[in-house]
């Protein structure tokens, strides 16, 4: 299996995260859990479904996935190659008129939101190409011909700032107050801009770094209160929810 990151070009940094190339030469099932920004990929070999009560369903090569609330389970044939593509939280909008939140827990193809001739346009070009330089040029081409000069909207980067500080347990009133808005109008805009609602983004983040203290402290208990949860039950049904396991049995597997 491979799974090698790379840094976007300067001018594409505030706008994405980083680039995967992924390869798996078996097949196998896997999960993901809830992240807090778009991602596109680009599956230039094999096949790539998501699996869900049992129901396989087979993705086109070209494909986006919006922010979801709970985990996914996909699936990958025999030698697999995956570009991806991970926007910043308030990236996709830069490179797409589409409301980020109306691909909230959708994965779809890539056509649906992107001219379809470009689409098929990177596919053929990435399936030709021999090297993993390639490919990540190819996709940030790509990129730089949907880059749209728009205005950065520098109240909703403010406010997923002060969500991360906070660890994602900031409440959405003391947030709007903090930004001197109502929690109606920014409700709309944040959505918009990055994909889901503050409350659900809060939870997101929070969710994240529950994962990151799994991996450092033994004690869940300690782990529930100092992520503000209310008690261990709210915990575990929260945890489950973007898992689906207990945080204890999923502790097991670190």
């Amino acid at each position: 299996m491979k799974f090698d990151i790379y840094s976007p070009m300067d001018i594409l940094k505030p706008f994405i995260l980083r680039y995967v190339i992924s390869e798996n030469d078996l097949p196998s099932a896997y999960k993901v859990f809830p992240s807090t920004g778009l991602v596109v990929g680009f599956q230039y070999k094999g096949q790539l479904s998501t699996l869900k009560e049992n129901v396989e369903n087979k993705l086109r090569s070209a494909g986006i996935t919006g922010i979801s609330d709970s985990y996914k389970t996909f699936k990958n044939s025999v030698d697999t190659g995956t570009v991806l593509v991970y926007f910043t939280e308030f990236g996709f909008c830069h490179f797409n008129s589409h409301p980020a939140n109306e691909l909230f827990n959708l994965s779809l193809p890539l056509e649906d939101v992107f001219d379809r001739n470009k689409t098929l346009e990177v596919m053929e070009k990435l399936v030709l190409a021999t090297t993993d330089i390639q490919r990540v040029q190819i996709v940030e081409e790509f990129l730089l011909s949907q880059l749209k000069d728009i205005k950065r909207d520098l109240l909703i980067e403010e406010a997923v700032k002060i969500i991360y500080q906070s660890k994602g347990t900031i409440r959405i009133k003391d947030l709007n107050e903090r930004l001197f808005i109502s929690q109606s109008p920014f409700e709309k805009r944040f959505r918009k801009i990055v994909g889901t609602t503050p409350k659900k983004f809060t939870s997101i983040v929070r969710f994240n770094t529950v994962l990151e203290s799994l991996e450092k402290t033994e004690s869940l208990t300690k782990i529930c209160y100092e992520n503000n949860f209310f008690d261990q039950a709210h915990f575990i049904k929260n945890f489950k929810q973007f898992t689906g396991d207990t945080p204890e049995n999923f502790k097991r597997f670190l």
